[in-house]
Order: C-alpha cells, then sequence, then structure tokens
C-alpha cells in the first residue's frame, strides 16, 4: 500500500499463488471534526497514476539493468474525456531510470498518447498496443520501434 495525501491505495494478493484479489482499492483518510482535508493526488483521479508510480518504485531496484536493454526516453500523454489530463515522462535512457509527471526533460524519443482506460488495459494484457494503434486509440510519434521495448517494461517492472 502507499499514500497520496489522505488517500491509502493498496492491493491484496492471496498468499498461495500471488493471485490479485482486490486491486485499485482505497481508503479516504478523514478528519473526525467532519471537516474534509482530502488533497487532490497529481493527475486527479487517474488510474495511470498508480501505475506509473509503481514502474518508479520497481525501477529504484532494476533501473540500471532495464536502462542498458531500453535506451530509450517515453513521453506519455494521458487523455481523459478527449483531452490531454496527464503527462509522463518514463526515462530508460539515463543513469538508473526515472519515472516523473511532465514532458520529458530534453528531447523524448517516443511520445504516446492514449486514454487513461487504455493505458491500464494495455498494461493489464487486454489491449494489444499494435490492435489500438491501427485502431488509431493509441497514437506514437518518434521512434515507434522503440515502444515494443515497454512491453517488457510493463510486464515485469509494473506487476499491479
Amino acid at each position: 500500500m502507499w499514500k497520496e495525501g489522505n488517500r491509502i491505495h493498496f492491493q491484496t494478493k492471496t498468499q498461495e499463488t500471488g493471485d490479485i484479489v482486490i486491486s485499485n482499492a482505497y481508503v479516504d483518510l478523514v478528519p473526525t471534526s467532519g471537516v474534509s482535508a482530502k488533497i487532490p493526488s497529481e493527475g486527479g483521479n487517474l488510474q495511470s497514476t498508480l501505475i506509473f508510480k509503481e514502474i518508479g518504485r520497481h525501477l529504484q531496484d532494476v533501473g540500471h539493468e532495464v536502462v542498458k536493454k531500453v535506451n530509450a526516453v517515453f513521453e506519455w500523454h494521458i487523455t481523459k474525456d478527449g483531452s490531454t489530463a496527464a503527462k509522463w515522462t518514463i526515462d530508460l535512457k539515463n543513469g538508473n531510470g526515472n519515472v516523473y509527471q511532465g514532458p520529458a526533460k530534453g528531447s523524448a524519443d517516443v511520445t504516446v498518447t492514449l486514454s487513461d482506460e487504455d493505458f491500464i488495459n494495455v498494461v493489464l494484457g487486454k489491449l494489444d498496443p499494435q490492435k489500438a494503434f491501427f485502431s488509431g486509440r493509441l497514437k506514437a510519434r518518434g521512434n515507434i520501434m522503440l515502444s515494443q521495448k515497454l512491453q517488457m517494461v510493463f510486464k515485469n517492472y509494473a506487476k499491479l
């Protein structure tokens, strides 16, 4: 679990199989006075925010290895209701890798635009990125061949 503002996000897995039994769950902490002290998380209520943060946590442990294999900077434009709701950067070119909210510092090798819902489905393996690209649900600029290396990142380092 992790805390963002006054919200604690969590998931649970069965100890025997490791299967996720509760995901995308959270608890809001409120003061006993009844006055709301809710602080909105960055990126609003986007589900993708949790995944980007989880990828960032995993990179702290294995970033150097991933940077050697991928060697690219990916900028993400996550949309909600047709408008850009958040921008994230996954830097797998410099140092031990880094994930941060905002546009790439410098130039991105690949810029990917897709909805929050489609991003979640791509990460969970429910939506094939190539099919999403050819159907227009996923847009990519730059060296789009590098985007194939992202499947390794999602499969190995965003286990939500």
